[in-house]
């Protein structure tokens, strides 16, 4: 909605009487553009009372406009005057102005006269005023031989003045010979008429220069009156023969120097009468003599006073009433009074009025076939006459014209033409004087003009009022339209207001109200717009004022002034003294935030004044200076502060208040600040919260103040011993609540479904919301469409949704705090977007490149943005194992899933079993989940090196054979070509012996080692083989049988933990010998028992395991998986050492190596990553089925057995 203003209509807020008589000076007359045809109009004319220099040329005025250029003439005591037949006279060319030369010839007194003005042209004619001419004259005091004047103490006395009759009045006074003033008094004044009276005289009023003075203003002369000498004696000094010589007019001896009650001096009698003009000055004087000097006072009967137009003078002798008016009129009292009694006189105030306007008539434009009228509204006591001319002649005799109807003080038009066009004049008189207005009345057909400049830059003060200027013209009249803004966006009548003359009011301007506005004007005829710009300021603001200072004589004292004003205005700082300037005096100085005054004196003492001003705006602030005597020092007292006194609240204003207090004593240790605290008895009555800290020269604090928390402060003082008691609390001071001043904080945007926007922000807190009825303004609007906002108030809450959305569209947000009171600051605009939908399409051309047997690169091409119907969040690769090449494993396992970043379009799958049958798909991910899957895609890893053989055992020791047996692997990886089986023996001191190397076919799971040699121990290395090469080993040791016959009285071997011992076919178990045998091996087996598990609780290894660990044969240490195993992708546990050479559990079973390529190993939990070089940096997850435990070796202690087959 643009608001519209039709030029008749007004719309003026109350209290804002300046704003309203500056805008009603702006329309009180509607300017016609100087291009355009239209009448005379008098624009500047001599005062109607003309009273000029006779030393100087006359000039009497008379301008005007009109188009075409107005003609001038002039009429003198009402007839025609020629003034190209008088030589002395000229015009001023293009003007009516005349110019009478006298300073060459001729005298002032020869052109009195009364003058009026004629401006002329094909549209009308307008007149001036008639303007009365007189000379000005400042004649001499008549010479009289004055008398010197006798007379007793005490009696009355009256100097008479009776200047001569000037043109003006001259203003009197007395002074001496000197020219000093003579001393007034209530006992000695000067009455209005310029007399001088005494209520009684005194012997020092003796003297013989009582000199009248009359000053003559417009001539610049003074005249003075003969002295007049006045000689006050007592009763005492007077003798027989001073008084036979004197006669009754020089001596005034009816009253006696006693005592007596008041007596008027003027005016006479006890009742008089005064008449005054409406808007002049009322004065009404009584002065009374007496003895004591009587005092004087006013009352009005019937009425009081008008408190702010009353004024006494000359001692209150005299009454003044200023704006005097009708309502005036009355019996106004004077009365006198003294100790011995009172008089009254009564002065009955008649209030007459010269003819005065209530509406004079306008200038009208008329459209040809409009209506219109001229209305003369004057008003007078008596009532004025109203009389119309046109074009300077009685509207009686002028022509008549059919449009045109005189109605009393109106004149009515109705479908006027061209020829209707003319100037009236509407005279308003009485007896008092007289009011003459020029009207035209201008028929035009004009379309819309802007008469304001374009783009006229305008700057306001934010919170003030701020008017843009819109001068139209047009013919009919033009409607105004304001917009702002570059779409012309609307503007709501709540908060502007648009004036008859196009101005457009802003009552209160805040920041938002930057911009560009335009106003249109538009009439049947056309339309005109123009721009303007307006720019808010900052107020400037004194935020460190200076503060009461009490110093001694001789001290210096500092008082501080900070300002804070908009970066764009730079403020003059000036300091003032008592309001005036500050003395010329070397000991004040001033730099940019201080006044210093050293050496102060008793007469520094005062108010001094910060004003800061700029361009726009002054503020200013005072403190006062208090100087006293230096105090002699007692016996100092060392103490914390006495608590501070006597706070009180002042300035208080809806957001700030100063608090100010009295320092109680600093106890001889300098005050270093003072901590300020506020309760806030409305909603945490009792808890004292700190509010700010003041430095310890300060006694004022300006104190910024939440709207609608009643306040409570107290003060404490600091010095270095400690501080204060807190001192009394402060009145109370409830903050009116206002609009909040900050909008909420952290607004997103965030669709939780397809078709939804949820719009959430964090709430203000308590003191943030300023006051009850906490709301917030939500509003939206799609990023780029061109609605409008669309917006809802909703309760305190933190959430609002939107429904009925389009999906995942970005939306402008903005949410605005209100309460009860009004709305927060314009709030910021942020984007969101709706809620996101599943993504439509699935990525195509999948194709799988295998690099090595467990690592393989996917590429794909991205799906379009708009089917991704949310956020991209990347690519998800599903992948399974299908089922082993080799058919010897038919699991099928769960699919693991690798998630690819951003916008990536290939990534690389890590941590695949060779020799393995898989498929995948890839899918797009966005916020809301995943898209559909990609056409399943299928590749082959090639073969690996199978893992270690699932067991070994050794069974059927012989005295030269041993019988391996064992289980193939359980990942093969391929399919196995053979077996490679390496062993050597181990002497008594560990020493290894030579490697033997047996190749054995990949079918067997059984072997017989034979030709081994009796009672000897061997280590066995055992792996499996595939085309890509050799497995991981396993190790194994075992001892072939003991030769009885060789090895009689030793006690035979331990073959290990769970292994037979092979022996010959004699039955040796009856025999002594043997049995004694039996007890000593066992009692040996217990001691080593023994010291083998000391050796295992303290982490040592025994002897043989050292052997074997520093003997590793390195052709048959466990290879490095270089043919792509993913060694670089494992964690930290991935890197412990393999432990190789494990001991033989005491079951004779080994345990398959664990090498488990679960992807759990390369990343983080069941999540991790991989760069597209097979580095990880993806994610997956999926369960697998679970192998069996790490590692080689048993976690279990070694055997008795073991330990022994070590020992030996």
């Amino acid at each position: 909605m643009q608001l519209k203003k039709m030029p008749r209509r007004k719309r003026l807020s109350a209290g804002r009487a300046p704003l309203i008589l500056f805008l009603c000076q702006m329309i009180s007359a509607l300017d016609v553009p100087l291009d355009l045809v239209q009448p005379p109009t008098i624009t500047q004319q001599s005062p109607k009372d003309y009273i000029i220099d006779p030393r100087e040329n006359i000039v009497i005025q008379c301008e005007a406009k009109g188009k075409p250029p107005p003609s001038f003439s002039w009429t003198r005591n009402g007839t025609h005057f020629d003034i190209d037949k008088d030589p002395l006279v000229t015009m001023k060319p293009g003007s009516g102005t005349l110019t009478i030369n006298i300073m060459s010839e001729g005298k002032a007194e020869t052109y009195e006269g009364v003058y009026q003005c004629t401006a002329r042209n094909e549209r009308g004619a307008a007149i001036s005023n008639n303007i009365v001419v007189r000379p000005s004259r400042s004649p001499l005091w008549t010479k009289e031989k004055l008398e010197p004047i006798i007379l007793r103490n005490g009696q009355s006395l009256i100097l008479p003045c009776r200047p001569p009759l000037g043109l003006p009045p001259p203003i009197i006074f007395w002074m001496d010979n000197s020219f000093q003033r003579l001393p007034q008094s209530e006992r000695v004044s000067q009455g209005l008429n310029g007399d001088l009276y005494f209520s009684n005289v005194l012997p020092e009023d003796t003297r013989e220069d009582y000199i009248c003075y009359a000053r003559f203003n417009h001539t610049q002369t003074i005249q003075q009156k003969q002295p007049i000498s006045v000689k006050v004696i007592s009763v005492d000094e007077l003798n027989d023969t001073v008084a036979a010589n004197l006669n009754d007019t020089e001596f005034y001896s009816a009253k006696s120097n006693r005592e007596r009650p008041p007596t008027f001096l003027t005016p006479e009698g006890n009742a008089s009468h005064k008449e005054e003009l409406r808007g002049n000055v009322l004065s009404l004087e009584c002065i009374a003599e007496g003895l004591p000097t009587p005092i004087i006072y006013w009352i009005k009967e019937d009425g009081t006073l008008p408190i702010n137009r009353t004024f006494y003078r000359n001692f209150k002798k005299t009454l003044q009433i200023i704006q005097v008016s009708e309502a005036d009129s009355g019996n106004y009292q004077c009365i006198a009074k003294n100790p011995l009694g009172a008089i009254h006189h009564t002065i009955s105030v008649t209030v007459k009025a010269a003819p005065y306007w209530i509406m004079a008539p306008q200038n009208l434009v008329l459209s040809p076939g409009e209506d219109g009228r001229l209305t003369c509204g004057a008003n007078g006591s008596p009532k004025p006459r109203i009389s119309w001319l046109l074009n300077g002649v009685p509207v009686e005799i002028a022509p008549d014209d059919p449009s045109r109807k005189i109605d009393g003080d109106t004149i009515i038009f109705s479908n006027v033409q061209e020829r209707s066009s003319a100037v009236y004049q509407c005279n308003a008189s009485n007896e008092y004087g007289y009011l003459l207005a020029n009207a035209f009345v201008n028929v035009l057909a004009e379309p819309p003009r802007i008469l304001t400049s374009a783009n006229t830059l305008y700057q306001v003060i934010a919170d003030r009022p701020a008017l843009l200027d819109c001068a139209f013209f047009g013919s009919p009249l033009p409607t105004i339209e304001w917009f702002k803004g570059a779409k012309g966006s609307a503007l709501r009548e709540d908060i502007y207001v648009l004036h008859e003359n196009g101005t457009l009011e802003i009552p209160v301007a805040q920041k938002d109200s930057t911009g560009t506005y335009t106003c249109v004007a538009r009439n049947k005829l056309g339309m005109a717009k123009n721009e303007v710009h307006l720019e808010i300021k900052d107020a400037t603001r004194i935020i460190k004022q200076p503060e009461y200072a009490v110093m001694q004589r001789g001290g210096t004292v500092s008082f501080e002034c900070k300002v804070k004003h908009d970066h764009t205005l730079i403020p003059t700082i000036t300091w003032l003294k008592d309001n005036g300037e500050l003395p010329n005096d070397g000991r004040f100085t001033v730099d940019k935030d201080h006044l210093v005054v050293a050496d102060v004196r008793d007469d520094d003492g005062g108010t001094y004044t910060c004003v800061a001003n700029t361009t726009l705006d002054n503020v200013s602030a005072s403190a006062v200076l208090s100087v006293v005597a230096p105090t002699p020092t007692p016996a100092p007292i060392y103490d914390v502060p006495n608590p501070p006194f006597d706070l009180e609240l002042t300035d208080q204003l809806d957001k700030s208040v100063q608090l100010s207090w009295t320092p109680g004593s600093d106890n001889n240790s300098p005050i270093t600040k003072f901590i300020i605290e506020y309760e806030d008895a409305m909603h945490e009555a009792g808890l004292w919260h700190l509010q700010t800290e003041v430095s310890g020269m300060q006694t004022t604090a300006q104190l910024k103040l939440s709207p609608y928390v009643n306040y409570s402060f107290r003060v404490m003082a600091v010095n270095s011993l400690g501080r204060s008691l807190p001192s009394e609390a402060s009145e109370q001071y409830l903050t009116k609540a206002a609009e909040p001043d900050t909008n909420p904080t952290a607004v997103e945007g965030l669709g939780s479904e397809p078709d939804n926007l949820v719009i959430t922000w964090k709430p203000l807190n308590g003191f943030e919301s300023n006051g009850p009825g906490l709301q917030y303004k939500v509003s939206w609007r799609q990023k780029d469409g061109d609605d409008e906002w669309t917006s809802v108030v909703v309760a305190n809450v933190s959430k609002y949704i939107v429904s009925g959305t389009p999906t995942f569209v970005p939306y402008l947000i903005k949410v605005q705090a209100l309460n009860d009171v009004g709305f927060a600051p314009e709030p910021a605009v942020v984007m969101g977007h709706s809620g996101e939908d599943l993504p439509m399409v699935a990525p195509g051309n999948v194709h799988v490149n295998v690099v090595n047997s467990t690592l393989a690169e996917v590429h794909w091409d991205p799906v379009p943005l708009k089917s991704i119907r949310g956020h991209l969040q990347g690519y998800r690769i599903y992948y399974w194992k299908a089922q082993s090449s080799s058919k010897r494993n038919r699991r099928h396992l769960e699919k693991k899933i690798l998630t690819f970043q951003g916008s990536k379009t290939h990534g690389m799958l890590p941590g695949l079993e060779p020799f393995s049958h898989y498929t995948l798909n890839v899918r797009v991910v966005n916020g809301k989940g995943e898209g559909p899957a990609s056409p399943d895609r299928v590749f082959n890893t090639p073969e690996g090196v199978p893992s270690a053989p699932s067991s070994l055992k050794i069974v059927n020791p012989t005295l030269d054979s041993l019988t391996l047996e064992w289980d193939p692997p359980s990942r093969p990886n391929g399919i196995l070509t053979e077996y490679t089986l390496k062993y050597q023996p181990i002497n008594s001191t560990h020493e290894l012996g030579p490697l033997v190397d047996l190749k054995i076919p990949a079918n067997k799971t059984r072997w017989t080692l034979k030709n081994l040699n009796f009672s000897t121990r061997y280590k066995f290395y055992f792996y499996a083989q595939t085309a890509a090469g050799s497995g991981s080993q396993i190790t194994e040791e075992a001892v072939t049988a003991v030769d009885e016959g060789k090895t009689a009285g030793i006690p035979p071997p331990d073959v290990g933990a769970g292994k037979a011992m092979a022996s010959r076919q004699v039955d040796i178990a009856t025999q002594g010998w043997f049995i004694g045998l039996m007890c000593a091996v066992a009692l040996l087996i217990l001691i080593l028992l023994i010291v083998c598990f000391i050796r295992r609780n303290k982490g040592g290894k025994y002897p043989v395991k050292e052997k074997e660990d520093a003997h590793a044969d390195p052709e048959i240490q466990p290879m490095k998986e270089d043919d792509g195993t993913f060694g670089e992708y494992s964690d930290a546990e991935d890197h412990k050492p393999l432990k190789k050479g494990s001991r033989t559990p005491s079951d004779r079973t080994v345990k398959k190596e664990d090498s488990d390529d679960s992807l759990v190993d390369y990343g983080e939990g069941v999540n991790g990553q991989f760069n597209e070089d097979g580095s990880f940096i993806g994610q997956y997850s999926g369960k697998k089925e679970k192998e069996p435990a790490e590692g080689n070796e048993s976690s279990e202690a070694p055997s008795p057995v073991n330990a022994m087959n070590s020992f030996v």
